[in-house]
């Protein structure tokens, strides 16, 4: 059984900092890009960013670059959201995410297999 479990999610002040965790089970992890996405209830689904399947490579959108770093332990069949100076704009449900491609550049493409359930990150002003 695939799951993709999710942790870190909460209340923070704006300028505090939030780390998600999310732990893989049931398919070959270490094979897979990452993704994170978030939502805002009522919006669309956003994508955040991406790393490749051996952690070479990372991307980000515009809006959180310099601030969100994802990072990845294959040993631990674990990926890592960890979001820096966050602003009430960033209040948003996260969900990681898993895609087979195998590329060596990470990107906002990719489609994605596998959804963890998504902890909400509440930013107060």
């Amino acid at each position: 059984q695939v799951q993709l479990v999710e942790s870190g999610g909460g209340w923070v002040q704006a300028g505090g900092s939030v780390k998600h965790s999310c732990v893989a089970s049931g398919f070959t992890f270490s094979t897979y890009g990452m993704g994170w996405f978030r939502q805002d209830p009522g919006k669309e689904r956003q994508f955040v960013g991406h790393i490749t399947f051996n952690g070479g490579s990372t991307y980000y959108i515009k809006s959180v670059r310099g601030r969100f770093t994802i990072s990845r332990d294959n040993a631990k069949n674990t990926v890592y959201l960890e979001m820096n100076n966050l602003r009430p704009v960033a209040t948003a449900v996260y969900y990681c995410a898993a895609e087979r491609s195998q590329s060596i550049v990470a990107g906002p493409w990719g489609d994605y297999d596998y959804w963890g359930q998504g902890p909400l990150v509440t930013v107060s002003s």
